[in-house]
């Protein structure tokens, strides 16, 4: 028998490689394209299939993804279990080839949501407004209000006419207020109750218009109390 040599697996060896460059090529081809969808933001329904430590488990592609607690939504998820078998739509977040590691994301895809609601709900608020609003919180400068899908700042400067210390002196979380928009820019609303009080005497009285009955009286020639003006014309017997 003769002895083998590595000319004898030439064939072999070589059909090898090309197996092996083969699946390397798809596997690299698959994952660049992942990582061109952190780009994209393009969105996937996927299956939770999976309920695990700090997250779930879904399926994009073929391929094994973690979709951290954080980033089921905007909201706080008490519960894991609830996503169990549910139907969500996720973007790519992170694509690392090296590891195999592959992270989806609901909270994004909410987060615009959010965004595109904000946008236009600002769009249609206009300087000089008045609205209705609730006191989201409360800080040493100020409180939050919200308009319905965007928030606005109260300035304790803006609160009251009378000197106040914080705004917890008269405001409380949850408070319905009604505000004036005194200000937009850079996506930011400045409002005021303040605007809305009746000015400290606005009602001011006007002696000129008191003296003359109501009438308002302009003269228009230079007035006198020269002696021999006022007997001038005045016959005396």
């Amino acid at each position: 028998m003769a002895e083998e040599s590595m000319k004898d697996f030439e064939q072999e060896i070589n059909d090898s490689f090309k197996t092996a460059k083969k699946v390397e090529n798809e596997d690299g081809g698959k994952w660049e394209r992942f990582q061109s969808l952190i780009e994209t933001k393009e969105q996937f329904d996927v299956k939770i299939i999976e309920v695990v430590k700090g997250g779930c488990i879904a399926y994009l592609e073929d391929t094994r993804a973690f979709i951290p607690a954080s980033q089921l939504s905007v909201n706080y998820v008490e519960k894991l279990e609830e996503f169990q078998n549910k139907h969500i739509k996720v973007v790519v977040i992170t694509a690392d080839p090296e590891k195999k590691r592959l992270v989806l994301s609901h909270r994004e895809i909410e987060q615009a949501e959010r965004e595109q609601e904000k946008a236009a709900r600002l769009a249609q608020i206009k300087v000089g407004e008045i609205v209705d609003g609730k006191v989201e919180s409360l800080k040493d400068y100020g409180a939050f209000v919200d308009l319905g899908g965007v928030t606005g700042l109260l300035h304790v400067s803006q609160i009251s006419r009378k000197r106040i210390k914080t705004p917890a002196d008269v405001l409380k979380e949850g408070q319905e207020v009604k505000v004036k928009v005194i200000k937009i820019g850079d996506g930011k609303i400045s409002l005021s109750i303040r605007a809305l009080e009746e000015p400290e005497g606005s009602f001011q009285r006007d002696n000129t218009l008191e003296e003359t009955g109501g009438f308002k009286y302009e003269e228009k020639t230079r007035a006198t109390t020269n002696l021999g003006d006022l007997l001038k014309g005045i016959k005396l017997n």
